[in-house]
């Protein structure tokens, strides 16, 4: 066991665990910590617990002090300085013609260095952009190509739900989500329909996809074959919220489908629920 603290460095960032150095810290407060970016201020996300080492990452950093008021003006006036940064590298990339998009500046908190992240459909040389911007700010320059959830959550904004994008507002890290999981809770395959603002298959897919994975080992899948109290038949279709089945049997194959819960059916042979290669295609680069 060791007693930690988390910090986060951006408002809704991931929580990094530093060593407290016997100081104790409230949520809320500020500390001042060395990264691998250089010195940095960060928030405290988690006060002082206890964890085991298997949930550290060694070795464990120690925090160099508590932010003092001094501190949290040079963070206030880094602030500035980037809004200014901003505005020049947009004039420099505007200058050399390159196909990219700036999307956020940030200072180190000693200000040794400046990174610049961007979006871009390809490769970019940069190389000439960043001895412009060396010589304009007389330090280290670092350029950050990242990718299109990255941006919507440095600029935030509202989803189709109409609340504020889940990975701005409480969501410290990106959780995998895939085509699977759409199919899995029966949604429409629809780009358009099961996409974010960013393009890529939203987030709350897997809210619920826990949920959905345990009622489909209890559900018979379509196509699977089942024994139901008017005989054996095939699921030709499911509510896995409800449990209802609808089953063509195979004693009246021409009749409508016989309705029933799956409480009252036993598998004889379940079904899988696959994505093919058309429909991955179809969906292919929003994963």
């Amino acid at each position: 066991m060791a007693e930690v603290i988390g910090i986060r460095f951006k408002e809704v960032g991931k929580v990094y665990y530093f060593d407290p150095c016997g100081i104790s810290f409230l949520q809320g407060e500020h500390a001042i910590v060395e990264t691998a970016r250089g010195v940095e201020c960060g928030e405290i996300a988690t006060e002082n617990k206890d964890v085991s080492d298997e949930e550290i990452v060694h070795p464990l950093k120690p925090v160099i002090r508590k932010a003092t008021e001094a501190d949290l003006r040079t963070v206030e006036n880094n602030k500035v300085k980037e809004a200014e940064a901003f505005k020049i590298c947009e004039q420099k990339i505007e200058k050399h013609k390159l196909e990219m998009k700036l999307v956020d500046v940030e200072y180190t908190f000693d200000g040794g260095k400046i990174l610049f992240y961007f979006t871009a459909d390809g490769r970019v040389d940069f190389r000439e952009l960043v001895k412009d911007l060396a010589s304009v700010f007389h330090t280290r320059i670092e350029l950050r190509q990242i990718g299109v959830r990255d941006e919507s959550k440095m600029l935030g904004g509202l989803g189709i739900c109409g609340r504020e994008f889940c990975c701005s507002s409480f969501l410290g890290e990106f959780q995998p989500v895939s085509i699977k999981m759409a199919k899995e809770q029966s949604l429409s395959l629809n780009p358009v329909k099961i996409s974010g603002t960013c393009g890529r298959l939203m987030c709350c897919l897997k809210y619920e996809q826990e949920a959905y994975e345990h009622l489909l080992r209890v559900t018979p899948k379509p196509g699977a074959i089942v024994s139901t109290q008017e005989g054996n038949g095939v699921v030709v279709e499911n509510n896995l919220l409800t449990g209802t089945l609808k089953v063509k049997l195979d004693s009246r194959p021409d009749a409508a489908p016989f309705v029933c819960n799956r409480k009252n059916v036993k598998i004889i042979k379940d079904s899988q629920i696959r994505v093919n290669k058309e429909e991955l295609e179809s969906l292919k680069g929003i994963e």
